[in-house]
């Protein structure tokens, strides 16, 4: 079948790879038809994250149809379409059982992200280095998937494979951020990052009752972008003053929850200024938390902080003492997506979550390069690219 693979830094190629099997009783075989980039993606095709191998298949955020199950699969038969999250889990473990799906103990089978800085290993993703767990990207014909009664969700009728593709990742990324953020009605919420996770969690925040909501970003056309489809506010930092704006719409107070959905940047596609480069392969260096000092500086008293941007290092110089004196809850983490696809399928099927407009650049598997390319440089307007790789 046809992918398309890493082949050195900031090298990628479509190319012939054998086709996934069935490995275990509970995999299935999804042929995909569409599949995403996303910013984390641009980490891995720099090399900054540890394991990366030349020859392996990029891209986690996809829908497809299903080809064919193993012999555990009870929820799943071919031909039906589905989209799949991007964190594997199982299901069963302690951290399966609490619902923090992105840290499962049998997701990631390879050797951790943070384990040279002594962190335990995180759960799997697919189209990661084997530090979260190897498996093999959705940026190809077809996938392997493990746990397919976990990680897979039957898409509803009506439901274009446009929408429902950003189930597998930033729309429950962005709503895990407004949800464990702490977001109630009548807040104020401020997003950093006007990208698809950004908006999303933007929407998010609106559904959840927030009175208003303050998406932050330089690029005017994704600020216009939120304006247009997801009728919030917008603030843009090389003009205005953030944290006077912030503070103008929010009483005097600062935002009750602020959402890091920019991350540390990954070089080609910074901005807020280009992250330090992540050091040696087998150990992060440092992350520049630029979006996530921001959040901490203008968010209100006693208010919540939720970083959900891509980081994989260590941070120094943090305004750890603003956290502490100010009283600010402060977390984050990987999206726990099982917990919220289900839901956002629905929404989506009413119309309450619209997600087509964030396909700016749709394009065949053959043109992935190109993709990549354009969407890391930030051209034409790209926020997503999606590849379609035919029948």
């Amino acid at each position: 079948m046809k992918a398309l693979v890493w082949r050195g830094v900031n090298q990628l190629a479509v190319t012939q790879v054998p086709d996934p099997e069935l490995r275990n009783e509970q995999d299935m075989i999804v042929r995909v038809r569409r599949s995403a980039t996303c910013g984390a993606d641009l980490h891995l095709l720099g090399g900054h994250l540890p394991l990366l191998r030349r020859g392996d298949v990029l891209g986690h955020e996809f829908l497809g149809e299903v080809v064919e199950v193993g012999p555990r699969v009870r929820r799943h038969r071919a031909g039906d379409r589905v989209v799949v999250c991007s964190v594997v889990s199982c299901g069963r473990c302690g951290p399966c059982r609490r619902r923090q799906f992105s840290l499962c103990d049998n997701g990631g089978a390879g050797p951790a992200l943070g384990e040279p800085a002594g962190v335990p290993s995180p759960g799997g993703c697919y189209g990661s280095s084997p530090a979260l767990g190897g498996f093999a990207g959705s940026h190809a014909e077809y996938v392997r998937v493990p746990y397919a009664d976990q990680g897979a969700f039957t898409v509803p009728d009506g439901v274009t494979d446009e929408r429902a593709l950003f189930a597998s990742d930033a729309a429950p990324s962005g709503w895990m951020a407004a949800d464990l953020g702490g977001v109630r009605p009548g807040d104020v919420v401020a997003v950093w990052g006007a990208g698809a996770v950004g908006q999303l969690a933007a929407r998010a925040a609106v559904l959840l009752g927030a009175e208003r909501v303050v998406v932050i970003d330089p690029l005017t056309d994704r600020l216009r972008m939120a304006e247009r489809h997801l009728g919030v506010e917008t603030l843009d930092p090389g003009t205005q003053d953030v944290g006077g704006e912030l503070r103008e719409r929010s009483g005097g107070r600062g935002p009750d929850v602020c959402i890091d959905a920019a991350g540390a940047a990954a070089p080609g596609g910074g901005r807020w200024g280009r992250s330090a480069r992540l050091g040696q392969r087998l150990r992060p260096g440092p992350d520049r938390p630029v979006a996530a000092r921001e959040a901490v500086h203008h968010c209100r008293e006693g208010g919540s902080v939720f970083l959900l941007g891509t980081y994989a290092g260590a941070v120094d110089r943090f305004p750890l003492g603003a956290v502490v004196t100010r009283g600010l809850t402060l977390r984050g983490a990987r999206q726990h997506g099982h917990r919220y696809i289900p839901m956002l399928l629905d929404r989506m099927a009413r119309g309450e979550l619209v997600t087509e407009h964030l396909a700016t650049h749709p394009m065949p598997l053959d043109r992935a390069p190109l993709g990549y390319d354009t969407f890391r440089n930030r051209l034409d307007g790209c926020v997503r690219a999606v590849f379609e790789p035919g029948p």
